[in-house]
């Protein structure tokens, strides 16, 4: 058996939940491997909207069970409340869900040091969820992070509280108070007790020996493609590998075991926070969108700044992930134009270039746009292919000749029955 992957290729957003969703009942495990509660993975169906930060989006299908990957890093506090919103629902989650003993966890003193290092920023603010995300990573890489299986050791509370001691002496040089330690303490403590109620598993070893059972497995990711720290729009970036080799790095799985490569994108573009965006719409057009496609930040609330679809920036996600297979969120937000418009290409100083370019470039590049006939029909009730537009089908073609990948599913809605499989 091979794992499949599925990613966003672009900057966050797409819609990766729901189509875990849709896809999980095709697979014996679900398994998150990078990103932490900076994510926010929106689900709906039977009439209910549930949102995700931690926990695989494969959680509300019975007989799946789910993998939270050593790439991942785990705040104690959201996780549980996560664990207590979906058990209110009925779901048993010690029965279908297991943490690796190698994710990393989130300290209150990561969070603090996350809102004290963005603030220092002033101007030049990335544009942080302030989930204490950056620092945990930045502690991971420099070998003083804490894992989901120190818990369990004696030495514990002696590590934490040498790690926090050195928070501590951070958040003096920045001159910022952490008065509210204490509390937030207390609460992560208390979260940490419900913690361990949940499986605590070699993640590497337990993935792949349910690869060699012939179990099949489904990689969520989270962010996108273009949040890459490596590949991204730098330093406008989060801080794993949000590409598919984040998938064998964040689960334990070798490269030859990758099957498919599900890729998502939305039929536009969004982004929150700060970092280059070429086909942003700061006009009538992009607050449309943004009312019409409900562009908020599911994790902050932010708005999300929305935008033309950007073909170079896809196709330079695809190649770096070598994706097999599209899937094309929220076209029924499109349905209200006569006109759409997509970037084929960039002119920076006067050049007119197809590849996305180094970030400094990026953000002086004016979008070369082709124009498209819109749909202009109402997709919310579509249940079929054969009942889309002929419009909306020459778009997907549009597209799918320029970056030489299939649209294999169409999104035309929020629900999970809102979902069209394509014939290809």
């Amino acid at each position: 058996m091979k794992v499949d992957v599925l990613l966003g290729l672009q900057w966050g957003d797409e819609g990766k939940g729901k189509i875990v969703d849709v896809l999980t009942p095709n697979y014996n495990l679900i398994a998150r491997f990078q990103g932490g509660p900076n994510a926010g993975h929106t689900l709906e169906f039977d009439g209910l909207k549930h949102v995700l930060h931690t926990i695989p989006s494969g959680i509300f299908r019975s007989n799946t069970l789910n993998v939270i990957g050593n790439g991942v890093v785990i705040d104690p506090v959201v996780l549980c409340k996560e664990i207590a919103s979906i058990s209110k629902i009925g779901v048993d989650v010690p029965k279908c869900l297991v943490i690796s003993k190698k994710a990393h966890l989130i300290l209150p003193t990561h969070r603090l040091l996350d809102a004290a290092s963005e603030a220092a920023k002033g101007k030049e603010k990335i544009g942080s969820t302030l989930k204490g995300i950056g620092p945990t990573y930045m502690d991971k890489t420099g070998r003083n992070g804490i894992r989901v299986g120190d818990i369990l050791q004696p030495e514990f509370q002696e590590k934490y509280n040498a790690l926090v001691e050195k928070h501590k002496q951070l958040l003096l040089f920045y001159e910022f108070s952490y008065q509210q330690l204490e509390r937030m303490e207390f609460e992560w403590f208390e979260s940490l007790e419900i913690l361990k109620k949940i499986p605590f598993v070699d993640s590497d070893f337990y993935l792949n020996n349910a690869l060699t059972q012939n179990k099949s497995i489904l990689a969520e990711g989270a962010q996108g493609s273009l949040l890459d720290i490596d590949f991204g729009t730098y330093p406008f970036v989060t801080s794993s590998t949000t590409t598919c080799a984040g998938a064998c790095t964040g689960l334990g799985i070798a490269p030859n075991k990758i099957g498919k490569v599900i890729g998502i994108f939305k039929a536009y573009c969004t982004r929150v926070g700060s970092g280059p965006f070429p086909t942003e719409l700061n006009d009538e057009i992009g607050e449309l969108i943004r009312k019409t496609g409900n562009e908020y930040g599911s994790t902050t609330g932010r708005l999300r700044r929305c935008g033309w679809l950007d073909l170079p920036a896809l196709k330079y996600a695809i190649m770096i992930s070598g994706v097999t297979e599209l899937v094309m969120m929220k076209a029924d937000v499109l349905s209200q134009f006569e006109t759409i418009k997509v970037c084929t290409a960039y002119k920076i100083d006067g050049k007119t270039s197809a590849e996305f370019p180094y970030d400094y470039d990026l953000a002086r590049a004016q979008p070369v746009y082709t124009e498209l006939k819109g749909w202009y029909k109402d997709l919310t009730e579509t249940s079929h292919e054969n009942e889309l537009p002929e419009a909306l089908l020459n778009y997907i073609s549009f597209i799918e000749n320029e970056v030489n990948v299939p649209v294999r599913i169409v999104s035309v809605g929020p629900n999970r029955k809102q979902t069209i499989i394509r014939s290809i």
